[in-house]
């Protein structure tokens, strides 16, 4: 049987691997690992994951990394920063492990914008770029900025900020219309063969969070294809686009690693992060896009970790389980999970006292399997369910709040409301 595709993430805290652990991880045919400098959120999505690796430029980065290369058997290493990307394509030959991306000249153009404009200067899509401030308002950006950070819209002399510095930063025209991300992706022959525009609706930290399918026109699909034939590009990539006040679009960046909205594009059927794993290993690949228009918005999510291992839940089944007459999708996929870890799990339920039919006719009118619990214990009229616990290592999960605080108090056992199983969740896969 041949061995899967081990593929590391790296750096793994930031939104975008959070895409590339969802793009990847059900694959069969991958096993996905997630490292870290820096430990932010990568130990909350990735089953397998390290921090504390040396940052990029400091001693014994090099040492540590192959280490951990070698540890876990890896095959590919996917980086999620631009400055990142390109220090390990500049230093492959240091690395232990094939890299997911494009070459090294391509990362150095595309994390210098000064550099970006002068390839396309000559391309009616370039936008205006001045050496000094001769009109306003302008907007300026650091040359290896992302993300919109330490960028500024400046209306007058007054407002050019501290910051600035020639040799640092550029000085755009202010472009005022619709923006644009389009994703890309080159194969190993160096044909463009996906080109998806979306509109950035709105932007939250510089990632968007709300956008829409946007048609491509003859306008984006040179300014894609001009993009490819002057730069080599290997699997997935992108460039922004905003219009002037003319409404043609200008060219605001261009990036070789996963955006942090590559889902949306995942969500027509075309999962650029797989799509580039399969390039990385020289393989041709086919492309397909689903029909529609489809419209995306996001906010944050919670994930917890928590230090008290229970191996026992004991559950209510009514307001719990069936909430409003529907199978509670949460609790359901947190059953499976305790299936999935062997936690034992037992129902202690008043169905029967309450309701005319059987706790079984009620399961099978539900579609739940009898067997995602261990023992289904009935709670006689005049009994608490707290006479049916015991202490081990346990966990309660009922709607009931006076049922709560008895179990809390006598048993000091963690107890939840419905509400509270997404602290429970696992999203480690």
């Amino acid at each position: 049987m041949r061995r899967k595709i081990n593929v590391l993430i790296f750096p793994a805290g930031e939104i975008n691997s959070v895409e590339l652990h969802d793009a990847l991880s059900f694959n069969v045919n991958i096993d996905v690992f997630g490292c870290s400098s820096k430990d932010r959120h990568g130990s909350y999505v990735f089953k397998k994951y390290k921090s504390g690796l040396p940052l990029i430029e400091e001693q014994g980065f090099f040492e540590a990394l192959n280490e951990l290369l070698d540890e876990w058997e890896i095959d590919l290493i996917i980086p999620t920063h631009d400055t990142v990307a390109q220090y390990l394509a500049m230093n492959k030959d240091r690395i232990a492990a094939g890299i997911v991306g494009s070459p090294y000249e391509t990362t150095k153009v595309c994390r210098d914008k000064k550099l970006t404009y002068e390839l396309f200067h000559d391309c009616n899509f370039c936008p205006e770029i001045h050496d000094s401030f001769v009109r306003f308002p302008v907007f300026i950006k650091p040359r290896d900025g992302q993300g919109g950070q330490n960028a500024y819209r400046v209306n007058m002399k007054e407002q050019i900020p501290s910051v600035y510095s020639s040799e640092g930063y550029i000085i755009c025209e202010y472009l005022s219309g619709r923006e644009l991300t389009v994703d890309c992706f080159t194969d190993i022959h160096g044909d463009l063969r996906v080109c998806f525009p979306r509109e950035r609706k709105r932007v939250f930290a510089g990632v968007c969070v709300a956008s829409e399918t946007e048609e491509i026109t003859d306008e984006i699909k040179h300014i894609a294809e001009t993009i490819n034939e002057r730069l080599v590009f290997r699997g997935m990539w992108y460039f922004q686009i905003k219009q002037n006040d003319q409404g043609k679009y200008k060219l605001l960046e261009v990036s070789t690693r996963c955006a942090g909205s590559m889902c949306f594009t995942r969500a027509h059927g075309i999962n650029l992060p797989l799509l580039s794993v399969y390039v990385a290993m020289g393989r041709e690949i086919s492309v397909y896009q689903n029909p529609g228009i489809i419209r995306m918005d996001r906010t944050l999510i919670s994930r917890y970790h928590m230090d008290y291992d229970y191996r026992k839940v004991y559950i209510d089944y009514d307001d719990t389980i069936i909430t409003q007459r529907e199978v509670c999708l949460p609790v359901i996929r947190f059953l499976y999970q305790c299936r999935n870890k062997g936690v034992e799990v037992e129902m202690l339920s008043r169905h029967e006292v309450d309701h005319d039919d059987s706790i079984e006719k009620s399961l099978h009118d539900h579609a739940i399997d009898r067997g995602l619990f261990s023992k289904i214990t009935r709670v006689e009229e005049n009994k608490q369910k707290i006479d049916y616990m015991r202490k081990e290592n346990a966990i309660f999960i009922d709607n009931s709040y006076s049922e709560r605080k008895k179990v809390h108090d006598v048993l000091r056992i963690p107890t939840y409301d419905v509400e509270g199983i997404e602290v429970l969740l696992d999203w480690r896969n």
